[in-house]
């Protein structure tokens, strides 16, 4: 059996209401900073392997991991956030900022649109999504520890509730009410096992985030 544990990346500057820039280099807060030695922490078996997407704030967050457990390799998987708002719209806005030309972009419940440079279709997440399933379902044994984002873990949980997600306005639809109704927190830890190439869950972890409250969910 193979365990794998998908881990959101502590609290960014995006989060924290900073204006920011494009996705890919938004920094973790020294708040994030503290999340990630607590995460790095809470681990106490050994990784076989340690994943970050290529976003900046999951490699800070993985960094006191990396460092706790120097001998497991530490790759990239393409598990970065649903970035559907093109770099040159969001550049130097807040998340506040941004909620208008989010409710644009999910009121077209269009699942090919892409909004511009640097953007990525609904689709095209949704077959980054199904890309991680099959990532775990052919892990047969290991404990991998993988470093994402709060968007993307939420519409992974959806295809594992429901079997798959579809690169439709249905799809859309369903995923959208997923991310207004449940939350994951800043450092908070899903986590998963393999068995026969069925994923079960066993929840969301937060209990390791002594005296620390995630204040953002997106991002």
């Amino acid at each position: 059996m193979a365990t794998v544990w998908l881990i959101r990346h502590g609290e960014s500057e995006a989060n924290s209401g900073l204006p920011t820039d494009d996705q890919v280099n938004i920094k973790l807060t020294e708040k994030g900073h503290q999340q990630a030695r607590q995460i790095a922490v809470y681990i106490e078996q050994q990784p076989s392997l340690i994943v970050t997407s290529p976003f900046l704030r999951t490699k800070q967050t993985a960094q006191p991991s990396i460092e706790r457990f120097a001998s497991t390799p530490h790759i990239e998987w393409q598990v970065q956030e649903f970035n559907y708002l093109a770099t040159a719209r969001r550049k130097n806005t807040t998340l506040a900022q941004r909620i208008p030309m989010a409710d644009e972009y999910w009121q077209r419940y269009d699942p090919f649109y892409v909004d511009g440079d640097g953007a990525e279709s609904f689709a095209e997440m949704v077959s980054r999504v199904n890309n991680l399933k099959k990532q775990i379902q052919n892990l047969d044994e290991g404990f991998v520890v993988v470093f994402t984002h709060g968007m993307f873990m939420r519409a992974f949980l959806w295809s594992l509730l429901f079997n798959d997600i579809e690169a439709s306005v249905e799809g859309m639809q369903q995923v959208r009410i997923l991310l207004d109704l449940f939350k994951i927190p800043n450092g908070a830890i899903l986590k998963l096992f393999n068995r026969n190439q069925e994923i079960w869950m066993n929840g969301v972890q937060t209990s390791h985030l002594v005296n620390l409250t995630a204040l953002s969910n997106v991002d």
